[in-house]
């Protein structure tokens, strides 16, 4: 009775948070606070029970192996990053310590460590909203992750700080883990995919990292970011990670619940809650600062800020351990931050455009780190987004001799010698700046709708004559692109189907041919 009623109110209140255009997490806390009002009067418990808090911890460790499947320690090593993390945290918490001192007369270790809980931004939100819109490879995205993962990794060793555990002698065999990698990896390779692959990484973060971790007198929570680490290099971690992504959403419906469950909301956090919640666009505007102090331009900054403003459910993991008189005010904030936050974020293109005259302003006068392309050569041919459709695209146009150039807003793809460049086309002010002159066709290959309808719009408006051919992944996406100015569109699934029939073709008639000889 008790696990139908909670997974039947989650579902209702998470339908009716995204209802409203709200990231779903923000319904499961409300329908923890309502389990928890309502619970007595129909025989439920008024708090969340050993299986739910079990079922919450191991939300949070499959949480902690994803993200360390995806750490990439070369680029946390990024000034921007490091600089960018270190010092919005330490601006963040000397501030907040100072005014949890004053106003709420706090002791200053309590201040502190409320600070710090704070000052982290929210890792399922950030990466809920770049993942969302195809961004968590574009440059504002990677730094954006970077900088959760060193916030994550500081709250990592403030929780083994206060967990009062001692490791025992056997600890200092985890330095002799990544002797297991080959080993692992074997294992990887030998669960191939599907429900295999599944339980392999449910077994690495939660009995080897977190049972093991914990049998030595480690943090389990640390234990699961450190198996996500070592397996970060391999060719198939992101389909690993992605294999996991549902069912760590289904456990963590459990931590968010049990949050919620944890007591109700009194007048006191709720003010607590909304002066937190009046501070967002400080915090915002902080991580903007430093990116721009960090040479990286407005548009980026912008971005980047935005998606890191909102109070971190990470947070909530440390409040839990080591503040629990302040889970139910920090829960209240977390929730009301990604009411403001999650709308801008769909919205922050648009928003920068409208503000982009004040916010260049703000540049620094010197090289940027993120500065973009404004000559193609001799390019004749365009190809925006140079993924695997791009790629295949480019080498098409290169093959049949045509002088072709690519464009991306992953760094990492830029190609000097094939002629790719960096670009994010999103970006009103790098159309103002790019020579198409030469230009007589553009492919776009990029996921989004909405960047190929930006990219349209601007190359018109540019006054480009030539043609325009988007691939398209559903149909009812070509009327607006045609409309936008687009010459042609393609469906690739359907193309996809046609390269099979002509290969299936071309094999016949050799068939054929080989018996009429």
């Amino acid at each position: 009775m008790f696990e139908v009623v909670i997974l039947s109110i989650a579902f209702i209140f998470g339908i009716a948070a995204r209802q409203l255009s709200l990231p779903p997490l923000v319904g499961f806390l409300a329908a923890g606070f309502a389990l928890n009002a309502i619970g007595p009067a129909i025989g439920l418990p008024a708090n969340a029970g050993p299986l739910l808090e079990h079922l919450a911890h191991l939300g949070v460790l499959l949480l902690l192996f994803t993200i360390g499947l995806k750490l990439n320690i070369r680029s946390l090593a990024e000034p921007v990053v490091l600089g960018s993390a270190f010092i919005h945290l330490a601006i963040t918490c000397l501030l907040f310590t100072a005014g949890f001192s004053i106003f709420l007369s706090l002791p200053l270790d309590k201040a502190i460590l409320l600070s710090v809980a704070l000052s982290f931004s929210s890792t399922v939100l950030a990466a809920k909203v770049l993942e969302g819109k195809r961004e968590l490879r574009a440059l504002h995205g990677r730094i954006a992750i970077g900088i959760l993962i060193i916030q994550d990794l500081v709250a990592l060793a403030v929780l083994s700080a206060y967990s009062g555990i001692s490791p025992s002698p056997w600890a200092l065999l985890v330095f002799l883990l990544p002797l297991t990698r080959p080993l692992l990896y074997w294992l990887m390779s030998a669960a191939q995919h599907d429900e295999l692959l599944v339980l392999f990484g449910a077994v690495l973060a939660i009995a080897v990292g977190g049972m093991g971790f914990e049998a030595i007198g480690l943090s389990s929570e640390v234990g699961a970011l450190v198996m996500g680490l070592l397996l970060a290099r391999h060719p198939r971690a992101q389909e690993l990670s992605k294999a996991l992504w549902g069912l760590k959403e289904v456990l963590l419906i459990s931590f968010f619940l049990q949050i919620g469950m944890a007591g109700l909301p009194d007048k006191e956090a709720l003010v607590f809650a909304v002066a937190l919640a009046l501070l967002l666009p400080l915090k915002g505007a902080l991580f903007f600062g430093l990116l721009i102090a960090f040479r990286i331009r407005a548009r980026n900054a912008f971005l980047g800020g935005l998606s890191l403003a909102a109070y971190s459910e990470f947070g909530l993991i440390v409040a839990a351990s080591i503040l629990p008189d302040w889970l139910v005010p920090l829960a209240i904030t977390v929730a009301l931050s990604f009411v403001i936050a999650a709308p801008l974020n769909r919205i922050a293109h648009r928003l920068f455009d409208r503000w982009e005259p004040v916010l260049l302003k703000f540049e620094r006068q010197a090289s940027h780190l993120d500065e973009q392309p404004v000559a193609l050569g001799a390019a004749a041919v365009l190809v925006l987004g140079m993924g695997r459709t791009g790629n295949a695209a480019y080498d098409f146009f290169a093959g049949k001799g045509l002088a072709v150039a690519g464009i991306d807003s992953d760094p990492n793809k830029t190609d000097a010698q094939r002629q790719v460049f960096y670009g994010d086309i999103e970006d009103v002010g790098f159309w103002h700046h790019l020579d198409i002159s030469d230009l007589v066709a553009v492919t776009l290959a990029t996921p989004e709708l909405e960047s190929k309808l930006i990219a349209t719009r601007e190359l018109r408006k540019a006054g480009f004559k030539g043609h325009i051919i988007a691939g398209i992944h559903f149909n009812d996406e070509a009327a607006p692109l045609h409309d936008a100015g687009v010459d042609q569109t393609y469906l690739l699934m359907a193309g996809a189907g046609i390269g099979i029939a002509e290969k299936t073709w071309e094999s016949l008639q050799q068939t054929t041919l080989q018996i009429r000889r």
